[in-house]
C-alpha cells in the first residue's frame, strides 16, 4: 500500500512482552494506530539510529506533579487548564496516559473533583485515563500521610463518598484496606461498575488479604508501604505475591516505588524478581515533583507544609513520606540498575503490565506495540532516557527539540 500518511521506523529495536524485538514498526498517522509491517511503501521513513521504541509509558498512581496536585480544584475551568498542562508536560516525560490519584479527602472534595477526571484526551499531552481513589475505605494503623479522621467503612458505601456520577464515568482504580468489615462488600460494589480494587494502607495478614482478592480486588498498592510487613512467619499483603499462578484467587498484580526511599534497593529487587510479569512501576508522585528542592505549602490532603530534597518528599519537620518525587522513566532505569533485568523487561512493568491488569490491553487499546492499539511510544536511548515521545503516530516531543 502507498501511503504518505504513515511512518516506518527503522534501525530500531522495540519491547514486546519483556523482551527486545529486532525489527522495524510501522504506525498510522491517520488511525493513529501500529499497523503490520508488511505492505507498505513510502511514507516517512524514520532511522533511529538503534534506539528502542516502548510503549508509551503508563502513570497508575499519581497524586500531580509539576507544581499541580490533583486535589488543587479551584473551578472546572481552572481544573481543566491544569490537566491540559500536566498532560503536556507528561508528555516531555515519556508517558502517554496517566490515573490521576485523588488521596483521602472528604466525601464533598471527591464528588466535586471526580466528575473531571473522566477518560479525556489532550492535543499534544497524555491522556487522562480515568481517576484512582486512593481512599477513604483504608485502614487508621497504616494511614501513612492520609487524614484518618476522613477514613470510612460500611455502611458507608462507595456511593455515598464518590456519587454516582463518579462510579459510572471516572473511577477506574480504588485501594481498599481489606480488613476493614464488610471490606469484601465495598469491593464488590466497585469490580460491579468495572473499577478495579486494589488493596492497600492496610495491616490485614495474608489471610484477610485472600479474601480481598476472593471479593475481586486484582492489586497491590505500593507494596510493603503503609502495609503489614513480610516477616518469617506472617508474610502480610506481601506474601500473595507468590501464590500460584492456577491459585483461586489469582495472585495479584502490586505496585512499586523505584525512588530508593520508599524501599531499599534490595527490597524492591526481592520484589520485583518475585513475579515480573505483574511487577507494576509507579512514581506516587505529588506536585512537589519538577519542581525545586525546598519548603512547600500543603494542600486538601496534606494541610502542613512539605519538603522536597531531590526525590524525597516529607512532611516538614518530620520523616513521614507524602509520595514521590521522581519521574517513571527514572524507575525504570532504577529498576534495571537495581535488579539487572534487561530493559524491556523494566519497560514492561511500567507499560504492558498495567494494560493488562487495567483491561485497557485489547483492539484500539494501549500499552502493547502490536497492530491494532493505538501508536502511543517513547523512544529510548540503552539506559532508558527519554529521546522522543509520540501520541496516535504522531510525534508530540523530542529532547533535541527537532
Amino acid at each position: 500500500m502507498s501511503d504518505a500518511s504513515f511512518t516506518t521506523f527503522t534501525n530500531c529495536r522495540y519491547c514486546l512482552n519483556g523482551k527486545l524485538v529486532d525489527d522495524r514498526l510501522v504506525v498510522s498517522g491517520d488511525s493513529g494506530t501500529i499497523l503490520n509491517t508488511t505492505g507498505y511503501i513510502g511514507g516517512d521513513i524514520i532511522d533511529l539510529d538503534d534506539a528502542i521504541i516502548a510503549p508509551g509509558f503508563l502513570e497508575l498512581h499519581t497524586n500531580g506533579v509539576h507544581g499541580f496536585h490533583f486535589t488543587h480544584y479551584e473551578d472546572s475551568n481552572q481544573y481543566q487548564s491544569r490537566l491540559n498542562d500536566t498532560a503536556r508536560y507528561y508528555a516531555t516525560q515519556g508517558v502517554t496516559g496517566f490515573w490521576a490519584t485523588i488521596p483521602t479527602v472528604s466525601s464533598e472534595n471527591f464528588k466535586k473533583i471526580l466528575p473531571s477526571l473522566s477518560p479525556q484526551d489532550f492535543p499534544g499531552g497524555a491522556s487522562l485515563l480515568g481517576a484512582h481513589a486512593e481512599g477513604p475505605f483504608l485502614w487508621p494503623s497504616k494511614k501513612g500521610a492520609h487524614n484518618a479522621s476522613l477514613f470510612a467503612s460500611p455502611p458507608t458505601t462507595p456511593v455515598d463518598i464518590y456519587g454516582n456520577v463518579s462510579l459510572q464515568k471516572s473511577l477506574k482504580l480504588v485501594t481498599v484496606a481489606p480488613e476493614i468489615p464488610g471490606s469484601a462488600t465495598t469491593i464488590s460494589t466497585l469490580t460491579t461498575h468495572g473499577i478495579k480494587v486494589s488493596l492497600g494502607h492496610s495491616d490485614a495478614a495474608i489471610e484477610q488479604g485472600a479474601v480481598g482478592l476472593s471479593a475481586g480486588a486484582i492489586m497491590l498498592t505500593h507494596v510493603l508501604n503503609a502495609t503489614s510487613p513480610l516477616t518469617s512467619r506472617a508474610p502480610g499483603l506481601a506474601g500473595l505475591i507468590t501464590l500460584p499462578e492456577n491459585n483461586t484467587p489469582k495472585p495479584p498484580y502490586y505496585s512499586i516505588i523505584a525512588d530508593g526511599h520508599h524501599l531499599h534497593p534490595s527490597t524492591l529487587a526481592f520484589l520485583h524478581r518475585a513475579a515480573p510479569q505483574r511487577s507494576i512501576l509507579i512514581t506516587d508522585s505529588i506536585e512537589l515533583s519538577g519542581l525545586a528542592d525546598g519548603v512547600h505549602p500543603g494542600h486538601a490532603q496534606i494541610p502542613f507544609p512539605q519538603r522536597k530534597q531531590g526525590t524525597r518528599a516529607t512532611i516538614d519537620g518530620t520523616e513521614t513520606l507524602i509520595g514521590g518525587c521522581i519521574s517513571l522513566q527514572e524507575c525504570v532505569r532504577n529498576l534495571i540498575k537495581w535488579t539487572g533485568c534487561g530493559i524491556a523487561e523494566a519497560v514492561q512493568s511500567a507499560t504492558e503490565n498495567i494494560a493488562s491488569m487495567m483491561g485497557i490491553d485489547g483492539e484500539g487499546g494501549r500499552g502493547f506495540l502490536v497492530p491494532g492499539q493505538r501508536a502511543d511510544l517513547c523512544v529510548l536511548n540503552d539506559e532508558g532516557e527519554v529521546l522522543q515521545t509520540w501520541i496516535s503516530g504522531k510525534k508530540v516531543w523530542d529532547k533535541d527539540g527537532i
